[in-house]
């Protein structure tokens, strides 16, 4: 592995815990700095079945999972074909759930795109989640949106809808009740691009993974 590669992995462990962890947690974690990043990233293993993800799309995420996440297989907890399209019935799915969640979406265009909470989905009056959250987009090419530090705007659900992402009335992603309409916009949480190629879009799938 190259010097560069390296020093990317370690810039990204680095961050995730500066995201994550207390300051004295900080300052342990870097204590690590000279130690080895010689172990490959694996495409992780999947428990249930996909109906969008690729090896492709699975390889390309798993260098921007929370180190918490990583080395975890990944676990269908909910998918529209199987649970129907309610956002209610997602909210169940994820009771007590303690994991990382990665949403994956296929609109009807065949675009894929989506967001990795730090936390499971539930409805809350306030917003919550961490910075690990990130928004992500693979057409036409894959890009991951980080947390731009702008504001705290993470994750707020209430059963009419899911937002991730907010700033100046816009959300990075929102989703409606039915889990049918979704709207993408630039928003100042992750500063990011729409994740599809018009604001509005429809969702065909949409499937949720947790880390197991």
């Amino acid at each position: 592995m190259s010097t560069k590669t390296k020093f990317k992995r370690l810039t990204k462990y680095i961050k995730n815990k500066v995201l994550s962890m207390s300051t004295d947690d900080y300052r342990k974690a870097t204590q690590f700095a000279g130690g080895s990043f010689d172990q490959d990233f694996q495409i992780p293993d999947l428990i249930g079945q996909t109906e969008i993800l690729s090896e492709e799309h699975r390889e390309k995420l798993c260098s921007h999972l929370p180190a918490r996440a990583e080395g975890y297989s990944w676990s269908l907890v909910f998918s529209t074909s199987l649970h129907g399209f309610s956002l209610n019935s997602l909210y169940r799915k994820m009771h007590k759930l303690e994991s990382p969640i990665l949403i994956v979406i296929q609109d009807t265009e065949n675009n894929v795109f989506g967001a990795l909470t730090s936390c499971s989905l539930h409805v809350s009056d306030h917003f919550y989640g961490t910075g690990e959250s990130l928004l992500y987009k693979f057409n036409p090419h894959f890009k991951v949106f980080h947390w731009s530090g702008e504001n705290l705007y993470f994750i707020k659900g209430n059963p009419e809808s899911l937002a991730i992402g907010a700033g100046d009335g816009k959300f990075g992603l929102w989703l409606d009740g039915d889990l049918n309409q979704g709207r993408s916009q630039h928003c100042s949480t992750y500063s990011n691009e729409p994740l599809a190629p018009e604001e509005d879009f429809v969702i065909k799938t949409l499937e949720c993974w947790a880390f197991v």
